[in-house]
């Protein structure tokens, strides 16, 4: 079957303009800094909506199904903030296997974005979340603008043909799947990317791995990302 690319490519586009439904006013429900010393945004979200992440599809998991603790991560694999948080993900997986992460499509700022979302939620389709989760750290690993033709070059490595890859990327169920990521993240107010959910808490931007740590240990002690 030949896949129509210049439909894969621009098919994509419409999905980056779902919006903040229920954006959140993000201030500091508990006082945590970053690895810099700076505050860092975080609210507690509603619990009805939180929950809605395990129902997602297409989310690539890393980690125990019976994790104490879970972090998902919102992301867009043109955002230079998610290429260090991307490194630091991988090092957090390494090193905590007891955790379980949860990596969630958000592609906002571009319509290429989304073009790598879908190749992406392509391998998770066909391959499962360890190949995705590879597939994550080497396109946010590479440098420079991560379109769709970019992202199938790198994801073909995994033995699947591109054009499978493209037929998959363009199949309703993956439109469908990317939809529901981005729509759950714009409900939850995560404007800024990466984001992160811990239990019903809510953080913007990249904290850094130490005060990651820091949150996941306060989870797992008190059930809330800093115990009082």
């Amino acid at each position: 079957m030949t896949v129509d690319r210049r439909r894969f490519l621009v098919s994509s586009a419409g999905l980056v303009l779902a919006g903040p439904a229920l954006a959140q006013g993000y201030g500091q429900t508990f006082k945590v800094d970053n690895d810099e010393g700076r505050p860092i945004a975080n609210m507690r979200l509603p619990g009805e909506l939180t929950g809605q992440a395990a129902e997602l599809k297409g989310v690539t998991y890393i980690g125990p199904r019976d994790a104490e603790v879970v972090l998902y991560e919102y992301f867009d694999y043109n955002c230079p903030y998610c290429r260090k948080a991307a490194a630091d993900i991988q090092a957090l997986a390494a090193s905590d296997p007891a955790l379980r992460i949860g990596l969630v499509n958000n592609p906002i700022l571009s319509p290429t974005s989304a073009q790598a979302a879908k190749v992406a939620l392509a391998v998770q389709r066909k391959l499962g979340s360890a190949a995705a989760f590879k597939l994550y750290g080497q396109l946010l690993g590479t440098p420079g603008q991560i379109d769709g033709l970019k992202a199938l070059t790198i994801a073909a490595k995994t033995g699947v043909p591109r054009a499978e890859l493209e037929s998959i990327g363009d199949s309703e169920e993956v439109r469908e799947a990317l939809s529901a990521q981005m729509h759950l993240a714009a409900n939850l107010g995560l404007t800024a990317t990466p984001s992160y959910v811990l239990g019903n808490i809510g953080i913007l931007g990249h904290p850094g791995p130490k005060a990651l740590a820091r949150m996941i240990a306060s989870m797992r002690r008190c059930d809330q990302i800093a115990c009082g």
